[in-house]
């Protein structure tokens, strides 16, 4: 098994005072002292960011940083956790294509990231292989759960995400491999369904992204204070 996504120093406990701005977030550390910590993830974040919820913070000490803290995990105190970071998906899958543990993607030895194509885009992963056709895999983090054991996806609408969808379709069409991978932030969910209700145009984009070739690929995460991992999913 690939190395997990470890957080570079360990983390601390907090509870959620309140996020506001969308990247900003008053927290309540365990000695008493309020701090603001960055919220990296520009989603809505419906149920996770609840006055009062236990959360993890990752502390640093970077001089170029204003703010001290980020926040990475909830915690529900159940022995679940989910990731509101949007940034660790990428470092955690590349962990594990690197390793070949994505079996439909275990023949590529070579994987770049953030590589330009498209109208101004960059994919979040090109995986290519001499005698293979190049694979476009775009990675979007699940952390919406409306119902228990159902994750779902966008959180909000998405119009890059609807973009996103239409460059695919345009990769798949020139005859290589496009694949939109939803990777699921929580340990609570065993099935997953995209929330058309919230954005139906990003439903009906995905619909049509498949009718030309795109390729649907579903992982879950196992999730500690102490890193992130790949896993199957459910």
């Amino acid at each position: 098994m690939a190395d997990p996504m470890k957080f570079a120093v360990p983390l601390v406990p907090a509870r959620l005072i309140r996020r506001y701005k969308r990247f900003l977030a008053d927290c309540r550390l365990e000695d008493g002292r309020e701090v603001t910590a960055h919220c990296a993830n520009p989603g809505s974040m419906m149920g996770l960011a609840v006055p009062g919820e236990k959360i993890w913070l990752e502390p640093n000490d970077d001089p170029r940083k204003k703010l001290k803290f980020g926040w990475r995990l909830v915690d529900h105190e159940n022995g679940h956790f989910t990731g509101v970071d949007t940034s660790v998906p990428n470092k955690a899958l590349r962990a594990a294509l690197e390793a070949g543990e994505i079996p439909e993607l275990a023949h590529y030895r070579t994987v770049r990231a953030e590589v330009k194509y498209g109208e101004n885009s960059r994919i979040d992963f090109l995986l290519t292989q001499p005698g293979l056709a190049d694979v476009y895999v775009e990675v979007k983090s699940v952390t919406l759960s409306r119902q228990p054991g159902l994750a779902e996806f966008p959180d909000s609408v998405t119009k890059r995400g609807t973009k996103h969808l239409g460059e695919l379709a345009a990769m798949a069409q020139q005859g290589h491999r496009a694949i939109m991978l939803y990777l699921v932030q929580r340990t609570d969910c065993d099935h997953f369904e995209l929330a058309a209700d919230i954005d139906p145009a990003y439903a009906a984009a995905f619909s049509a992204a498949q009718a030309q070739g795109v390729e649907r690929l579903i992982y879950g995460t196992r999730i500690s204070p102490r890193g992130v991992w790949v896993r199957p999913f459910p």
